[in-house]
């Protein structure tokens, strides 16, 4: 492994701007950025394409894909976890927070049988420097889980994990205020029949009363004696965001109304949505767009969700798409770099400047941006 590497001719996504310079690393740190191109035989030549600050990834499914890559079909954990690892380099992703689910639908779902294996599988491969990307955990917390303090209490005592969000996706709640939306999205997920749907729901709402507002506080509990950041899920109205702010909640993931947004702003908190939603130009359930927040600049993060690629692609779209409210590239690129670094509190990376990490992409930008190249601390991963 080369100790030093100078990165040349490149179009350089600083904070503020983007200049056509040189960068020079060493030991894995960013030592220098400089205008203008270098003469040394060594420099790697970027053709003038971007270089962007890694990506920072806060809540991705991605892994329960490679986990059930079809209907009944569970692939071994450790390759799950390797291909999943894969992806997310390629997508320019150089530092991932996992999320995995602690509490789902039914008792005996995929999520919650193999949750631990989940864990473990992440936890191993790390330890056996196997992954590309740096991998953290996102614990996300159902709030209806009859085991979820538990689950949380045990899984969250080492180091890996680093946010937890708290959701409640029984109906009549946040995402399915709507009840009729519950309905239909789980009756097309799971092809339940109406009768089955009808006990389905009355057992939720019976379960969401009984549990939730217990439950809530003590993963709260768990959280802030364990200085854990965390993030409020699906939240819909002013009350549930200054409920969350109260709770010490830094994080308003997918708000489902501009109310619920601006409140988020007001509290301080920082506001994510979905990548793919600006990239598709809407939610997939309904709620508010993530462009109507963006135009309302009400926007400070983005996640990739279930789409790796799509945190780079909706960067872009930001910055160059018309009818959309204008930014810079700098400020679309912070959304995946920059600002969900410091949410999560790593601000030792997110930005092309001397001293942070060397955590660098290329991006080659013809109609639309493909990663070319990733270096995570200054080592090539893709």
């Amino acid at each position: 492994m080369t100790d030093s590497i100078i990165l040349t001719n490149a179009k350089i996504v600083l904070p503020t701007e983007v200049i056509c310079g040189t960068v020079e690393v060493r030991s894995g740190a960013i030592t220098d950025v400089q205008r203008g191109r270098s003469n040394q035989p060594s420099a790697i030549d970027f053709d003038g394409d971007y270089m962007l600050p890694g990506i920072v990834e806060l809540h991705t499914d991605n892994f329960e894909r490679h986990m059930n890559p079809r209907p009944n079909v569970r692939w071994p954990s450790r390759d799950a976890v390797i291909a999943h690892d894969a992806q997310i380099a390629s997508a320019g992703i150089t530092t991932v927070f996992d999320a995995i689910s602690i509490g789902d639908l039914f008792e005996h779902s995929p999520r919650i049988k193999f949750l631990d294996e989940m864990v473990d599988a992440i936890r191993e491969a790390r330890l056996d420097g196997a992954l590309r990307a740096e991998h953290m955990l996102h614990l996300r917390c159902e709030l209806t889980f009859a085991r979820v303090v538990e689950a949380l209490e045990r899984l969250s005592a080492g180091p890996l994990v680093n946010l937890v969000s708290i959701m409640d996706h029984s109906p009549g709640q946040r995402q399915f205020a709507d009840i009729a939306k519950y309905r239909a999205y789980y009756k097309g997920k799971h092809g339940l029949d109406d009768a089955s749907l009808d006990d389905l729901t009355r057992r939720h709402i019976d379960i969401h009363h009984r549990l939730a507002a217990t439950h809530r506080r003590k993963l709260v509990e768990i959280c802030n004696r364990r200085h854990i950041p965390m993030a409020s899920h699906d939240d819909e109205t002013e009350a549930h965001v200054e409920e969350a702010a109260s709770e010490g909640m830094a994080i308003s993931e997918f708000p489902t109304t501009v109310a619920a947004a601006r409140t988020a702003r007001k509290k301080g908190m920082k506001i994510l949505m979905g990548a793919p939603n600006v990239v598709l130009g809407g939610s997939q359930s309904g709620n508010i767009s993530a462009r109507t927040l963006h135009d309302l600049g009400l926007l400070d993060l983005l996640s990739s969700d279930y789409v790796p690629s799509s945190l780079v692609q909706a960067a872009f779209k930001l910055a160059r798409e018309p009818g959309m409210h204008a930014v810079s590239l700098p400020e679309a690129v912070s959304k995946i770099t920059l600002a969900p670094a410091h949410a999560a509190g790593l601000n030792d990376r997110g930005e092309i400047t001397p001293g942070k990490r060397a955590d660098l992409v290329r991006v080659h930008f013809a109609r639309q941006p493909t990663v070319r190249c990733v270096w995570r601390a200054g080592v090539r991963i893709i």
